[in-house]
């Protein structure tokens, strides 16, 4: 039997709460702890697990000895999992990444560090993801397309052929990218949208607009 390697959850929310659920019956880790900032501790256990503060989390566990896993949502635009993702990686930790056993994932596929890839998703022949990316269940990644770090992909989304999604983009529920296109860093297509040209970094691609009238992701998001 292979011992499973030890993990640490950073979060304790509903993101989080799945995490766990597929790390501990579908993966080669084992969920020891969760942990999360001072401010948000209100019990000592999570999912019958201790949760320690990250701010001293390497004086619980050693990042020698445990893996971590970033479980957060896809919030402001992903700009809160991008940034406890930077400060895990700063304390030393590696991050594990878990793909589901019910996906399908060409041998030839490459997948970085902090991923979350659920059921039912295709990544097609030299397809690539980037670190600390999400792609929720039923989603469809095409041959030679690549997902840049921090991106966040929902549900039933088809990237076509030979597609780029820059950093940090965010794309909604039954968002549809045609072939070689270059999706921007900072997007966020929303539910429904068909994107069939290039877009620009920082805007909001919502379905029945044209490419010249999109919303600045500053002025929605309030984010750079």
């Amino acid at each position: 039997m292979i011992e499973k390697k030890k993990l640490v959850i950073i979060g304790i929310g509903e993101t989080a709460n799945l995490a766990y659920e597929y790390f501990s019956k579908d993966s080669n880790f084992c969920p020891l702890a969760f942990s999360v900032s001072k401010e948000y501790i209100k019990d000592c256990q999570f999912r019958g697990l201790p949760i320690v503060p990250f701010e001293n989390l390497e004086d619980f566990y050693s990042p020698d000895q445990y893996y971590a896993f970033v479980a957060i949502s896809g919030a402001n635009l992903n700009r809160d999992r991008v940034k406890m993702y930077e400060h895990t990686k700063a304390k030393g930790f590696r991050c594990a990444s878990y793909v589901s056993s019910r996906a399908f994932v060409w041998d030839n596929v490459q997948i970085g560090e902090n991923c979350f890839i659920l059921e039912n998703n295709t990544l097609q022949p030299f397809s690539k993801v980037g670190n600390n990316v999400v792609m929720w269940s039923g989603n469809h990644l095409g041959h030679q397309s690549v997902i840049k770090d921090g991106c966040f992909i929902t549900s039933h989304v088809v990237i076509s052929g030979f597609c780029e999604i820059g950093e940090n983009s965010y794309l909604g529920v039954n968002s549809a990218i045609a072939d070689e296109i270059k999706v921007a860093e900072n997007n966020f297509i929303a539910m429904g949208a068909i994107i069939n040209f290039n877009t620009v970094p920082d805007k909001m691609y919502c379905p029945g607009r044209t490419k010249d009238m999109q919303i600045n992701t500053v002025d929605y998001f309030g984010v750079h």
